[in-house]
């Protein structure tokens, strides 16, 4: 329901700019064609000028009468032949010159019309009253296929065949009807002869041009009527979408999230029996780590440890277990083994729930402090860039990517932890969270998308540049949260450090740009940070090597 909420008013607004593009660009075909077409008219007439004599002298007249000696016959029949003439000339001028003109307006098709009409595909399916928005659909897709498509193809019936006959009516009148002429393929192919050198070149482009640009605007402003209908259709029912979405996001998905915890508890302390809690691992704003030696076959774990205060609480709880427990393994995310509801936990005190996760060797944090060599923390950013990826491929976004979330192995290759504010990207409420240096400028207004995590991203890959976990002094000296919002809001970032080289330093000011729509994707991050990685370590353990070969 949120991504219906999200793209279609996008679809709606990108079908009248595509068509805005698509008019541009055959209205500037028409102004500019009028001269290449005049030459076109000529150089066709020329070419085809033989083959029509000889056709026009071989013509068979329909419903006349002709004796094989071409006796003369009545000037109502004269007449009658003069236009049948006058058509075949006609038909074949308009096939050739059409055929030529829509070669240089074929390449739009696919680019303008093409991508329109799957546009609007998508919004006749996503749209509930189907009978009535089959009506505006079906009448945007015949404008855009009768009126751009056959533009430039003429028929009997248009403007230059009513040009071609003011012209025919003076060849009628140089006709001397006293003596009527015989019907022979000679006077059919001077009728043919004269009609084409009365033909203007000039004024026959300039007639077409005309038209081509009348059907243009008023294709143009019936598409556009058209598509305020859709839109105000769309309005009405991404209104009552949005209402359901609400009821959805605040009440059913919380409640579905935490029967599925509290049934999946049930279900891992019957197989698996409550786990020990060993000692105290470390602590987070939203629960207490513990060393659990041993838990379903599992060796060793770590155990987070929440006791939820509230509802809320337990619905953000119910909801991060839902996330991790339906994610596929990936081996750049910590793995959650189970979950078991304690209710004796601090003496019966409170009810805790205890996730049970794999566990690892230490946090970035601690890694940074202890030193990690270069090659180390390129390929923890790495890593770091992978399970972004992944989550956002999954459609999540973790909001709250910082050193103590990313954890290391004893090979210190990285996985990231703790989705606790980790949602869907189609169910952001526009809730203001993260921790305060991580934090891009638009979370402060509630409307954000995944590039949060690419900012999140650039901040974290300063500290592994830096080598260090020393604040960014535009941070330091913030003396508290607010000061901190309101100077990244401003464009407060962390400064350039000596050690820095050059393209790491351009790819996290990339990812920390205060327009979330100027920010890297991930898939550009990650390739840039490889050969960031082979240039810098490769070449200096080639260098090293090199220089233990000398000595």
């Amino acid at each position: 329901m949120q991504r219906d909420l999200q793209i279609t008013p996008r679809r709606l607004e990108y079908t009248r700019e595509k068509e805005g593009e698509l008019f541009t660009s055959l209205m500037a075909i028409a102004n500019r064609k009028q001269e290449e077409m005049k030459d076109m008219i000529v150089e066709t007439l020329g070419s085809m000028k033989e083959q029509l004599l000889e056709d026009a002298a071989n013509l068979e007249f329909t419903d006349i009468i002709v004796t094989t000696n071409g006796d003369p016959v009545t000037s109502k029949e004269i007449k009658s032949c003069i236009h049948q003439i006058q058509d075949l000339i006609v038909v074949r001028l308009n096939q050739a010159v059409a055929n030529k003109l829509i070669s240089s307006v074929d390449y739009l098709r696919e680019s303008f019309v093409g991508t329109l009409e799957r546009c609007l595909d998508s919004l006749e399916k996503s749209h509930i009253e189907s009978s009535v928005h089959n009506i505006t659909s079906n009448h945007l897709k015949q404008l855009l296929n009768a009126a751009y498509h056959v533009e430039v193809t003429f028929h009997s019936g248009s403007s230059v065949t009513r040009l071609f006959w003011e012209q025919i009516k003076q060849i009628i009148h140089r006709i001397t009807f006293v003596n009527p002429p015989a019907i022979t393929p000679e006077w059919k192919r001077k009728v043919a002869q004269d009609a084409i050198e009365s033909l203007s070149a000039a004024k026959l482009a300039r007639s077409i041009c005309s038209q081509f640009r009348t059907r243009l605007n008023s294709s143009h402003e019936a598409f556009a009527a058209s598509l305020r209908q859709l839109e105000e259709r769309h309005t009405g029912r991404l209104e009552r979408t949005e209402d359901l979405w609400l009821r959805v996001r605040k009440d059913h998905a919380p409640r579905l999230a935490r029967l599925s915890l509290e049934s999946r508890s049930l279900r891992d302390v019957l197989l698996h029996g409550k786990p020990k809690l060993g000692r105290e691992l470390g602590r987070g704003q939203y629960g207490v780590v513990y060393l659990c030696d041993n838990w379903g076959g599992h060796y060793p774990c770590a155990l987070k440890s929440v006791v939820p205060p509230d509802d809320k609480h337990w619905n953000d709880l119910a909801l991060e277990f839902h996330y991790t427990r339906t994610l596929p393994k990936h081996e750049r995310l910590v793995d959650l083994h189970g979950s078991v509801i304690d209710h004796t936990y601090a003496g019966g005190s409170s009810i805790a729930v205890l996730l049970i996760m794999e566990r690892l060797h230490r946090d970035l944090y601690t890694g940074l402090k202890a030193g990690l060599s270069l090659q180390e923390r390129l390929q923890i950013a790495l890593d770091v860039v992978e399970g972004i990826r992944f989550l956002h491929n999954q459609g999540l976004l973790h909001r709250d990517i910082k050193l103590k979330n990313v954890l290391l192995d004893k090979q210190n290759r990285a996985k990231i932890t703790d989705l606790g504010f980790c949602k869907p990207e189609a169910m952001m409420s526009g809730s203001i969270v993260g921790t305060p240096i991580h934090m891009a400028p638009e979370l402060f207004t509630g409307k954000y998308d995944n590039s949060v995590d690419v900012y999140a991203f650039g901040i974290l890959f300063w500290y592994l540049c830096a080598g260090s976990v020393k604040l960014p002094e535009a941070f330091e000296k913030c003396s508290s949260k607010d000061q901190l919002w309101n100077n990244v809001k401003k464009g407060a970032r962390p400064e350039r450090l000596p050690c820095f080289d050059e393209e790491c330093w351009q790819l996290m000011e990339a990812c920390w740009n205060g327009d979330p729509s100027q920010r890297p994707l991930l898939g550009i991050v990650e390739p840039s940070l490889q050969s960031i990685m082979v240039r810098l370590c490769c070449g200096s353990e080639q260098k090293s090597s090199s220089l233990e070969d000398s000595s």
